[in-house]
């Protein structure tokens, strides 16, 4: 047995649109995944996640869920619009009271809150009067947001985190507009990702200055990262590899350890990129008490010219794939999910150790790993063995991470039930629980008993 340290924090993952439903109850106003999931064409089978699951009506069911696990802590977001239905100025008390409810209902089952303010649904008024992340004011706007649920939610939170994947919010849906709000540029990622750590600098600073003493908890933020493999031992594809890696998770994690983004950005891009002010420089750096990583699979990268990466190339989702010259591949040997993300173990214990060297030991929280199965529910219960097989696996390489040194204090299972899958609408199955979304109910998957086991044990074979 692999046993993990006491106090190491045991979780499950959800997100606010994909899961709550009730769109348009209780004074909650439009997200622009309300408005993207109404446009024809933009998500699987016309899904949207109006209902969804139905959190909203069904969260004490669910945290029930969670406590027959075992599980320690539940990671959440919070819907900006639910609490201000255009995204600044009046607050909806029954926005508040719906989260107070949820917090005091996790209390009462002994679950920790790991409480994430933005996972990509931004109130629709922002971006429609103010043109939503492009638009420099949006820091003063979040941090305002963010100062409310310190103030009505931090006498339980202990664990924030501003943003969940910046990187998806700057590229797929403002680079290749798969993700609301749907918009095609290779100017515009830039732009955003850099409005996107200008107003985590500022939340930071708030919950600092007016909160951390007296509520005692932690601030951060949670980047995506899925490791690249050198496709060959050539100088040039390890650094395709490396720049790789550079222009996915060190685009936002460098300002905040290191001062500024990585020079290979700063020379590929140019004025492309912008400059922090100094006041932004301050306010961002030391600005996250821990590493929060989101890490699915793995993809080889191979250094290609320009003109090679003019060809269409299906995996080039490690940025802007013209900005990097890296053509990303897998191995077929690979085993792989329904949304063909390859199961590579060791790709996440290399990602632990990269993040580990480059930011001088950081302590590292997994806030997101998982996989989407084609699972089929028989009498009242699905078999996933495949699903059992990446959790043990990915954790036991979680704990070589450990052996060797990197400080990695928690795992969260992307996700709790199934959900809608973004763009991928309700086609994709992620969950510890089978979600059957006609009639609400949910069903035990076998991946479920075997994490409750290893939380139980504390530990993998």
């Amino acid at each position: 047995m692999k046993t993990f340290p006491a106090d190491f924090t045991w979780g499950t993952a959800t997100a606010s649109y994909q899961i709550e439903g009730a769109w348009n109850e209780d004074g909650k106003g439009p997200s622009i995944w309300d408005a993207f999931t109404q446009t024809p064409g933009k998500i699987a089978a016309g899904d949207h996640g109006n209902v969804a699951c139905d959190h909203y009506h069904r969260m004490e069911q669910d945290v029930a869920l969670m406590a027959a696990m075992g599980l320690k802590a539940y990671r959440f977001s919070i819907a900006w619009s639910r609490i201000m239905p255009t995204g600044r100025g009046e607050v909806n008390a029954e926005g508040i009271a719906f989260y107070s409810r949820l917090l005091d209902t996790l209390a009462k089952h002994h679950i920790t809150p790991w409480v994430t303010l933005y996972h990509w649904d931004l109130p629709l008024a922002l971006q429609l009067e103010l043109d939503g992340w492009l638009n420099p004011v949006m820091a003063d706007h979040f941090a305002a947001y963010a100062r409310v649920c310190f103030e009505h939610f931090g006498d339980r939170v202990k664990h924030w985190i501003t943003f969940n994947e910046p990187w998806v919010i700057a590229i797929m849906g403002h680079s290749n507009g798969v993700m609301a709000p749907g918009r095609t540029s290779n100017t515009e990622p830039y732009l955003v990702g850099h409005q996107l750590l200008r107003s985590h600098g500022r939340a930071v600073a708030i919950y600092r200055r007016e909160f951390q003493t007296a509520q005692g908890g932690q601030i951060g933020i949670t980047n995506n990262c899925d490791w690249r493999e050198p496709k060959t031992d050539s100088p040039a594809d390890k650094a395709a590899a490396q720049r790789a890696l550079e222009f996915f998770i060190a685009w936002f994690a460098d300002p905040i350890y290191l001062g500024d983004y990585p020079a290979v950005m700063r020379e590929r891009l140019g004025d492309r990129l912008p400059q922090f002010s100094d006041e932004d420089r301050k306010l961002l750096a030391g600005s996250s008490d821990f590493f929060g990583l989101n890490h699915y699979s793995t993809l080889y990268a191979e250094n290609k010219s320009a003109d090679d990466m003019a060809k269409p190339n299906p995996y080039g989702n490690g940025g802007i794939s013209e900005d990097q010259d890296v053509e990303l591949s897998y191995d077929p040997a690979w085993k792989t999910s329904s949304m063909g993300w390859s199961f590579v173990p060791w790709g996440c214990l290399k990602l632990l150790r990269w993040i580990d060297q480059r930011y001088d030991h950081p302590p590292i929280v997994i806030t997101e790993n998982g996989c989407a199965l084609e699972d089929d529910l028989v009498d009242g219960t699905v078999h996933d063995a495949d699903r059992v097989d990446f959790i043990q696996t990915y954790l036991s390489a979680c704990h070589d991470a450990i052996e060797s040194g990197v400080d990695l204090r928690g795992y969260f299972v992307w996700t709790l039930m199934d959900n809608f899958e973004w763009a991928c609408g309700f086609t994709q199955r992620f969950g510890l629980y089978y979600t059957d979304f006609d009639t609400g109910e949910r069903y035990p998957k076998d991946s479920a008993a075997a994490y409750a086991q290893i939380i139980a044990d504390n530990g993998v074979a």
